[in-house]
């Protein structure tokens, strides 16, 4: 799985707390998700402004990967939880 590796590495170049990052594969019905989990903190660097960062990730690990219906979701964990800041 070299998209996810290619993924972490992008993701951990970028963030103040790389070693929060993880990446997470799962096959769903739609295909392929690869689940990027970041520190807190970092989610406004990993999707950027306007998402830009985010669209640009997933442009570069869209153009390795042999698979078209591969998705890419970054997921705060605190959020996801239901917690608050």
């Amino acid at each position: 799985m070299m998209e996810t590796e290619a993924l972490e590495h992008l993701v951990r170049g970028i963030v103040d707390n790389p070693d929060d990052v993880s990446v997470r594969a799962r096959n769903l019905r739609r295909g392929r998700t690869l689940e990027v989990h970041v520190h807190p903190d970092d989610i406004g660097k990993v999707i950027g402004r306007n998402g830009r960062t985010a669209t640009a990730i997933r442009t570069v690990v869209g153009a390795l990967s042999s698979e078209s219906s591969l998705r890419i979701d970054f997921v705060d964990e605190f959020n996801r939880r239901g917690g608050r800041r």
